[in-house]
């Protein structure tokens, strides 16, 4: 996929720059507690500044304030450690403006063109290099490319690169992981994967679902009833679907999860969870066969935990995939979200060839090959060049 890059946009010297950052990190009492997302656009905004540019106007949404300011959704943290991280690196911060939570105005996520004026306005270029909100076609995703000069920034470029890559030309053995908790999050993607993998290993919340459809009890686990029969015919039609051979359970009662004292027994069970047990965490077979197909891999992609990690009763599953895929030799791309809260967990995060700022942008690219801020940019483009 061809998109506009910043060295397009020169000159840049005296120019005005607006930047549409991914600033959405996670904040506990106001205090930032994972500034990945904060370092990844710096290499964009100081080549800005190193090319002359008169000012770069930064926006980012925070956090889901509806419309409406939101003392919780604040950006003053955000700005506070940009800032910071700028001054480091010996960057004029003077020619840099953080604005307020983009989502702050009800204009952002209804695309609201007067909403769109107002951040142009004065702006001479415009630069997307939030990947995380690409798949969002807001005011300040999908409006500025309509009306300035644009490009993707650093980024952005290097995640549709890196994705791309698995879409056109992946090497082979070619192995997704997927967990977290819905199928029907995740059945686009499934659908598209099916085409290009060699083997779709499937776990965490989801699995339950697709052990339904095979006719296994699951208890109190996670289960939607109303993809049964989609994972059915998933099954029937492919073989390359790997579900779990057994399971981690908690008993009825027990308790789990942020802010609860652990309880209950914990047991490891085959493939039926009887009634009102609930499935955690994939157990240790399924785990040692989920590593083997990683390592034998040449690429491969992760989105989503194989169990309720933060649990450390329930954490092996998923520790067993990250470790695979932070040892193997093969080409490895995690999908973001709660995968990369794994990894960092496990003191592994900088183990892969590739960590996605974008959870849902990334299967969303991969499910359907395009993103709203990406059709927006190369549009831009287009009209640069008519």
């Amino acid at each position: 996929m061809q998109l506009p890059q910043l060295e397009d946009l020169r000159p840049i010297a005296g120019k005005r720059v607006l930047v549409r950052a991914d600033f959405n990190v996670p904040l506990v009492g106001g205090v930032i507690t994972d500034d990945l997302r904060i370092r990844l656009p710096l290499e964009t905004i100081t080549w800005l500044l190193d090319e002359g540019a008169a000012k770069v106007t930064i926006c980012s949404h925070l956090g889901r304030p509806k419309g409406k300011p939101d003392p919780k959704y604040d950006i003053a943290p955000v700005r506070e450690r940009l800032y910071e991280l700028l001054k480091q690196r010996g960057a004029a911060t003077d020619r840099v403006e953080l604005l307020q939570n983009l989502r702050y105005n009800p204009g952002e996520e209804a695309n609201d063109p007067a909403f769109v004026e107002s951040l142009v306005e004065n702006e001479d270029l415009y630069v997307d290099d939030a990947f995380g909100a690409a798949h969002r076609a807001h005011a300040s995703i999908v409006g500025p490319p309509s009306r300035l000069p644009s490009a993707a920034g650093r980024v952005l470029a290097r995640e549709v690169e890196v994705l791309d890559r698995l879409l056109q030309g992946a090497g082979t053995p070619f192995v997704a992981v997927l967990g977290g908790a819905k199928v029907s999050d995740k059945l686009g993607v499934i659908e598209a994967l099916l085409d290009r993998v060699d083997a779709l290993l499937v776990g965490g919340g989801m699995c339950f679902t697709f052990l339904a459809a095979q006719g296994h009890g699951t208890g109190a686990s996670l289960l939607e009833e109303s993809q049964v029969e989609t994972c059915r015919r998933l099954l029937l039609s492919s073989q390359k679907i790997m579900v779990p051979t057994d399971i981690v359970a908690l008993s009825p009662g027990g308790s789990f999860g942020a802010g609860k004292e652990p309880s209950g027994e914990v047991r490891q069970l085959g493939t039926d969870v009887p009634d009102g047990w609930s499935g955690l965490d994939i157990g240790p077979g399924t785990a040692a066969a989920f590593a083997d197909a990683i390592g034998s891999a040449a690429t491969v992609f992760w989105n989503g935990p194989m169990g309720v990690f933060e649990d450390p009763r329930f954490a092996a599953g998923t520790r067993a995939v990250a470790e695979a895929v932070a040892s193997t030799k093969a080409f490895t791309v995690v999908g973001g979200g709660d995968s990369a809260s794994a990894l960092k967990a496990f003191g592994l995060d900088g183990q892969v060839d590739h960590l996605s700022s974008g959870g849902g942008a990334s299967l969303e690219f991969l499910e359907k090959g395009d993103l709203p801020g990406l059709e927006a940019l190369r549009r831009a483009a287009a009209r640069s060049r008519s």
